[in-house]
């Protein structure tokens, strides 16, 4: 029994769902570009075998955990480690039976799709993950991994993928990416450089965060200019190891411009320990401005992830830190917030700024008008909780009649889950061909113009907006 349906996520029309499976014919073998994600450096530096199924599909997973969470299941019981240091469970064939006996909590959930997909095509199983074949999924899969062709670097190439780049701290000395680069293996693995810990003065361990920039950069961090001097230093080091873009994950998406003492004020202040209401977020949207600046200079690719209330939920934050499936999306403004960064530099065609929103409501109101005249912005994909076959097609109605498909940066899968990355951009490949062929169908968008379109959102958009 096969666990996927060969024509899923196309349309339920007879013509239309021959043409969407046409055009899906000529992108489904597509190298893959990742150009945002959170996969470990580690993983493809060392090239170990992975430790169990249940470290690779439920431990880092968020996506998995949050939803089990929500039915009543703890954190702990399923492996996730605690900042605190209290217990978690440490069994893996444990985990997984907990994972196993309620997987049907995952029932139309993009999750579902991700993981029977690579349940599959990666380990060739053909029966759906339950408690009585919890054990068959966990042996075979635990086989599979001590095998050389599971290894990171082989799933890699057997994945197909054409670039990947992980999400890495200002402050990380990209030790693995070195050791990646020094061990002659050709797969591209790069750096992104994300600031949060130096850019947000509600970041935890901020001042000392400071005080360690300074130290690693022979920057004085405890001025604005050799503080913005700081931040030039390290983008250059990480581009030194191949990285394209910056990423911000901020709460909100202002921004600001001030004059120049005013910014220098404002980091006297906060740096002194003496910020007074509000200057936090006045801080934070002066840096995109001063990172975009910075991207003029050197050519990174700004990301901005706002609209997010990261760890919603005091007592898992404290008891088990960051990321751990308590982000929630939050109403988003962006035409005033973004309007000091466009001001400054939004005319500028040679930066690319990539808005990614967790605010659906937004995408016809707001984003696809912004990009659809901004020459400097580009609309990222959707993101977390859209990143589903009804998110994508949600996207795609919304925003292209007014921005277009080329304002539009193609997918990136944004995910810690390896052996998810292909189904990912499978699910991607299948719903915007899904999309096309409806256009097609309904005479907006002639049939020869399908097939170009089909492979610029599966590859070539990403690879081009990302400079990979």
């Amino acid at each position: 029994m096969d666990l996927l349906d060969p024509d899923r996520l196309f349309p339920i029309e007879p013509g239309a769902r021959g043409l969407a499976r046409d055009l899906y014919e000529t992108v489904r073998g597509l190298p893959i570009i990742s150009p945002h994600g959170h996969t470990d450096p580690r993983w493809y530096a060392e090239n170990a075998p992975f430790p169990d199924p249940a470290q690779l599909f439920v431990v880092p997973d968020h996506y998995v955990f949050r939803m089990l969470c929500s039915q009543g299941v703890p954190l702990a019981a399923l492996g996730v480690p605690r900042s605190d240091g209290g217990p978690t469970e440490t069994d893996g064939r444990k985990i997984w039976h907990r994972f196993a006996e309620n997987y049907h909590l995952l029932r139309g959930t993009p999750s579902r799709l991700w993981l029977d997909h690579t349940f599959e095509t990666v380990f060739g199983l053909d029966h759906r993950l339950s408690a009585g074949t919890a054990d068959h999924y966990y042996d075979t899969i635990a086989e599979c991994l001590a095998r050389p062709e599971f290894r990171p670097r082989a799933l890699f190439e057997r994945f197909g993928i054409e670039a990947i780049s992980t999400t890495d701290g200002a402050l990380d000395d990209l030790r693995w990416h070195a050791a990646i680069r020094d061990s002659g293996w050709p797969g591209r693995v790069v750096p992104a450089y994300r600031p949060d810990a130096v850019v947000d003065p509600d970041f935890e361990g901020f001042a000392g965060n400071l005080d360690r920039l300074g130290e690693i950069t022979g920057c004085d961090t405890g001025t604005w200019a050799g503080y913005l001097e700081a931040h030039r230093a390290r983008r250059t080091f990480f581009r030194e190891y191949g990285c394209t873009s910056s990423d911000h994950g901020h709460p909100t998406a202002r921004t600001e411009d001030l004059a120049p003492a005013e910014a220098e004020a404002l980091f006297d202040r906060i740096r002194a320990g003496r910020a007074g209401a509000g200057d936090a977020e006045t801080f934070r949207g002066q840096m995109l401005t001063e990172m975009a600046r910075m991207s003029l200079d050197d050519g990174l690719v700004l990301q901005i992830h706002p609209g997010s209330w990261r760890n919603h939920s005091a007592e898992t934050h404290a008891r088990f830190g960051r990321d751990k499936g308590f982000d929630i999306p939050t109403r988003t403004d962006f035409v005033g917030a973004l309007k000091p960064l466009l001001d400054a530099v939004g005319m500028h065609a040679d930066l690319t700024i990539v808005l990614f929103m967790l605010d659906e409501t937004t995408l016809a109101r707001e984003l696809a008008p912004l990009a659809g005249v901004y020459p400097a912005l580009r609309l990222g994909p959707p993101w977390w909780f859209f990143d589903s076959p009804e998110g994508m097609r949600r996207f795609r109605e919304l925003t292209t009649e007014t921005a277009g498909f080329y304002n539009t940066v193609g997918f990136n899968d944004d995910t810690r889950a390896f052996c998810s990355i292909p189904a990912r951009h499978d699910m991607a490949r299948r719903a915007d061909c899904a999309w096309l062929a409806t256009l097609v169908a309904t005479g907006r968008l002639d049939r020869d113009e399908a097939p170009e379109l089909a492979r610029e959102l599966a590859h070539d958009l990403a690879k081009r907006t990302y400079r990979l």
